[in-house]
């Protein structure tokens, strides 16, 4: 931790806002506000912070009240409770140039508040406290469970950020970055990852900090959490892929539904039923479903009407494709031994020839007020 103290260095003349989401922090704050005094004091005088707590009925208001401390504001939230739409209410409230966000738990450290700032009045667009770049550590007792859980995350989340941590909720950013960005919708608590991509933030520059362990209180990492962060990853990728986002989720959902086109047409071929007829009620069986999945999966975002009127125009606006899929499957039937024997191989080709035409129509037409 001494490494951050240089009290050789001059201040820094810039008001910086330091946004702490609390739940249940209490017994962390006194420690949490005693080392952020100190580096107020001798290298950022410019700072304010404000502790947004989620009503945790812990003492937290009677704890800020006894630290007396009048650059630090408590606000106590009653609606949208979590860390990301704390956070985001944080920043509406911040009045400094610089933003920044950290734990109340201990595990980043206040003392590399300075760097953070620093590298931002350099020039970055958004500073993290990395945990994995040279220099930086964690606590012994951290665990190799959180260890993997953190690397599994980072993993995931390289198709939108080359950042070594992206996972960290210890950052810095300039104000300016929000007027120039998307709206923030995270799910779940990587609101640092939301920033990064809907703010589209180019020059990034990792600070390394040792990350401790939490000392007091209960950590919130849960599976509950870990579910959320995957849905954050989708909408993600919906906004800044779009178009081939919404293309894979489809196809995703196509290849679900070539499942339930191949099950239905071996009953029906199985039972008796003419090939003509099972190929037809195999295509609308998988159409039918398709649609469900595609109003709850891929298009999550678009128009919510009725049902039948909205299935209704996804059969007709897949009709074309539907019937590409149709004669392309009883055709190869036709010209093929093997897949007269087994048509679920002329049903694969039927299908895969349909696809295109069925995505644009469904994008453009039955779900067309989709919005990132």
């Amino acid at each position: 931790m001494d490494c951050y103290n240089d009290t050789e260095k001059d201040p820094i003349s810039v008001r910086v806002t330091v946004i702490i989401p609390t739940f249940r922090e209490a017994e962390n704050l006194p420690e949490l506000f005693s080392r952020l005094a100190a580096v107020r004091k001798s290298r950022l005088p410019g700072l304010d912070v404000l502790v947004m707590d989620d009503d945790s009925g812990d003492g937290t208001p009677d704890v800020m009240a006894a630290l007396q401390i009048p650059w630090a504001r408590l606000v106590t939230r009653r609606e949208n409770r979590g860390l990301s739409p704390a956070v985001i209410d944080g920043f509406k409230l911040a009045t400094g140039d610089i933003l920044a966000v950290m734990d109340a738990d201990l595990s980043h450290p206040p003392e590399a508040l300075p760097d953070l700032v620093e590298a931002i009045l350099r020039g970055a667009d958004f500073a993290i406290g990395s945990r994995y770049v040279p220099g930086a550590g964690t606590a012994e007792n951290w665990g190799w469970f959180r260890w993997l859980n953190s690397r599994i995350a980072t993993l995931l989340a390289r198709p939108f950020t080359s950042v070594s941590d992206p996972m960290s909720g210890f950052f810095a950013f300039p104000r300016r970055i929000l007027e120039t960005g998307a709206l923030l919708n995270p799910i779940g608590y990587k609101i640092g990852l939301e920033v990064l991509v809907k703010c589209r933030c180019r020059q990034v520059v990792e600070i390394p900090i040792f990350f401790d362990q939490r000392h007091r209180g209960q950590s919130k990492l849960s599976f509950r959490e870990q579910w959320r962060y995957l849905l954050h990853l989708r909408r993600l990728a919906m906004f800044k892929y779009d178009h081939l986002a919404h293309f894979a989720h489809f196809g995703l959902v196509g290849f679900l539904g070539t499942g339930v086109n191949l099950a239905v047409l071996t009953i029906l071929d199985w039972v008796g039923i003419p090939i003509r007829l099972s190929v037809a009620l195999a295509i609308l069986t998988a159409m039918i479903f398709n649609y469900f999945l595609n109003r709850w999966i891929t298009f999550t975002d678009g128009p919510k009407g009725s049902i039948p009127r909205q299935l209704t125009a996804f059969i007709a606006a897949c009709s074309f494709g539907a019937l590409v899929n149709y004669a392309v499957t009883l055709s190869v039937i036709a010209v093929w031994p093997l897949a007269s024997r087994f048509p679920q191989i002329a049903s694969v080709i039927g299908i895969l020839s349909g696809l295109v035409f069925n995505y644009l129509s469904s994008r453009f037409w039955v779900f067309r007020h989709w919005n990132a």
